[in-house]
């Protein structure tokens, strides 16, 4: 079963449409939202199975320029 996570990106100043392109592009998002505060972008994934969840995001999203800062919330299977 893939590991469902949520990434907030923190984008340079004016370049979160270029963010959220390059990330379209990839291909690996569920859902990709505009937000407002600290972050600019909330990110759902799903990180495939046996994949280090830290590798795979350093990998497939904060080597995205621009991208200034990431935070990665885990989920859990609670019921």
């Amino acid at each position: 079963m893939n590991n469902c996570v949520f990434v907030q990106i923190r984008c340079a100043p004016g370049t979160t449409y270029e963010v959220a392109d390059a990330i379209a592009l990839r291909e690996i998002h569920s859902e990709l939202f505009s937000t407002s505060g600290e972050y600019d972008l909330l990110l759902k994934l799903y990180v495939p199975e046996g994949a280090d969840v830290g590798h795979y995001i350093n990998e497939n999203v904060a080597c995205i320029p621009n991208v200034q800062r990431t935070l990665t919330t885990m989920t859990f299977r609670a019921f």
